[in-house]
């Protein structure tokens, strides 16, 4: 008797990608629908996608999803999980929509501590909209807003979302991940897997930043998008968890 030992998640709708060749956000959707499915949690699983790449979440998720205007996708999260107690809550957003519109909301749904889970595809540029620069783009990286490189003195720095909510009361996980290599997607898994039993335990806000890829955006194959991640953003987004509730380090709302 055969026994399978890899499949699609029943989280995940058996849909043809509409992301360009090498982009981190399927990865991180099949991550989310791995642990939907592990914690048994499809039936209550509501995810929240606002405006962005991450707005096609409903077409690949096979739970309940609700589309947010853009940046507002915490505060909608924020009245799914009041108004629905009982639902697990996935707030999925990328660089443009979390760290730039949607920052007033990310950083009081972390002081409040709310009970959901924010899942963060950091790939340092807008997608959706035709790659203009965003607040996560990299010193001197090009942009369609900023052809001759992001320069600090006029366009300020690049924000590391992850080290500037850490010490809010309210967060129970700030972590950050990847999706260049096999090793780092497991070990991002975990991470969101942290972030799960932080929301099923009432722990508080948990904030789980994924750095990805974007080589349509970059102007670069997918190939050497994954080169120019690793030795270009995750020398300024370092990778490892930055709050932790479980080590006494942190704690919810």
């Amino acid at each position: 008797m055969e026994q399978q030992v890899f499949g699609m998640p029943q989280a995940m709708k058996p849909e043809q990608t509409l992301y360009c060749p090498g982009c981190g956000h399927g990865v991180a959707h099949r991550l989310v629908a791995e642990l939907v499915d592990e914690f048994g949690l499809r039936d209550r699983a509501i995810g929240i996608a606002p405006v962005g790449c991450s707005v096609f979440a409903d077409k690949y998720w096979n739970f309940d999803v609700i589309s947010a205007a853009h940046g507002r996708a915490p505060a909608v999260a924020t009245g799914m999980k009041r108004g629905r107690p009982e639902s697990f809550v996935i707030c999925y957003q990328g660089d443009g929509d979390l760290a730039a519109i949607g920052t007033a909301e990310t950083i009081h749904a972390a002081n409040r501590g709310e009970h959901f889970v924010t899942v963060f595809v950091n790939n340092a540029i807008y997608g959706m909209t035709g790659g203009q620069m965003a607040p996560t783009t990299l010193i001197g990286q090009r942009s369609q807003t900023c052809q001759l490189g992001r320069d600090p003195e006029m366009m300020g720095h690049p924000i590391r979302v992850c080290e500037l909510i850490k010490d809010l009361p309210g967060v129970a996980l700030a972590a950050r991940g990847s999706v260049d290599t096999p090793k780092h997607v497991l070990q991002t898994k975990k991470l969101l897997k942290k972030g799960f039993q932080n929301s099923i335990d009432g722990k508080g806000w948990s904030l789980i930043e994924i750095v990805s890829p974007c080589p349509t955006n970059w102007g670069m194959t997918p190939a050497k998008a994954l080169t120019w991640l690793r030795e270009n953003m995750l020398k300024h987004y370092e990778l490892g968890i930055f709050r932790d509730c479980d080590a006494g380090n942190g704690g919810g709302a």
